[in-house]
C-alpha cells in the first residue's frame, strides 16, 4: 500500500469520516473513491485538493511529503471582537476636583491603558467635585491637549500655577469664563477681563479609569 492510500484511510479515521461521507463532502464518485482508497491509483491535483480540504489534512502530507497533517487554521476576522492593545500615558501630577491645587509634573510615571485612547497624558483626579461626572478621588482622566474646548466639555485648566477639573462655559462677548464643578456643593469659578490672562486650557478630558 503506498503512502497516498495509507494516509487517506488514517485522515478518514481521524476525521471520523465514511467513504460515503468523503464522496459527499468532495463531489467524487463512490467508485473512483473506492479505487483512491484500495490503492489503484492516486487522484490528480484538483481532486486531491478536495479531499485534503474535507479532510482538513495537507496535501503534501496526504502523498507522503510532509510529515506534518494538519493545516494551520485560518484567522478569521470576527466584527464583534478587536484586539485589546496598550499604551503607556505620562502622568502629569494630580488634578483638583474641588479647590485648584499646586500642578505637579510627574514625568516618570505612566499609566498603561488602551491605545484606543486618544490622549497625550493622564492626571489623577483629587477631591470630589466632579463625582456627577463619574470622575472619583484617585481616579485616573485621561487628556488630549488642546487650547480650548467646547461650552460644557470637561477640561484640565491650569489657573496660575493651580490645576483643576472642570466643566468649561466661555462667553467671548463679555469675556466671561466659567469653571462649573459636577456637585452642587461647589460654586462655578468665574473669570472675566484681565484675570483670563492667568488661566490656560491644558487640554480636553477624554477618558477615565477607576481605581474601583
Amino acid at each position: 500500500m503506498d503512502n497516498f492510500t495509507n494516509r487517506l484511510r488514517i485522515a478518514m479515521k481521524q476525521a471520523n469520516m465514511t467513504q460515503s461521507e468523503l464522496c459527499a463532502k468532495t463531489g467524487i464518485s463512490r467508485s473512483t473513491m473506492s479505487q483512491y482508497c484500495s490503492g489503484s491509483f492516486r487522484p490528480k491535483n484538483t481532486k486531491l485538493k478536495q479531499i485534503a480540504n474535507a479532510l482538513q489534512v495537507k496535501e503534501t502530507w496526504l502523498l507522503g511529503y510532509d510529515d506534518i497533517p494538519n493545516k494551520p487554521i485560518p484567522l478569521k476576522n470576527d466584527s464583534d471582537l478587536r484586539p485589546i492593545r496598550l499604551k503607556q500615558f505620562p502622568v502629569l501630577g494630580e488634578i483638583a476636583c474641588g479647590k485648584p491645587i499646586f500642578a505637579q509634573e510627574d514625568r516618570g510615571t505612566f499609566i498603561t491603558a488602551d491605545a484606543d485612547i486618544h490622549a497625550d497624558f493622564c492626571l489623577i483626579a483629587r477631591g470630589d467635585s466632579m463625582i456627577g461626572a463619574r470622575i472619583f478621588d484617585g481616579d485616573t482622566v485621561f487628556i488630549r491637549q488642546q487650547p480650548m474646548v467646547n461650552n460644557g466639555e470637561i477640561a484640565a485648566v491650569i489657573i496660575d500655577d493651580e490645576a483643576t477639573l472642570k466643566r468649561v462655559y466661555y462667553d467671548p462677548i463679555h469675556a466671561r469664563l466659567q469653571l462649573v464643578a459636577e456637585n452642587p456643593a461647589y460654586s462655578p469659578l468665574v473669570y472675566v477681563g484681565e484675570e483670563l490672562q492667568y488661566i490656560r486650557i491644558l487640554g480636553k478630558a477624554v477618558g477615565f479609569m477607576s481605581m474601583f
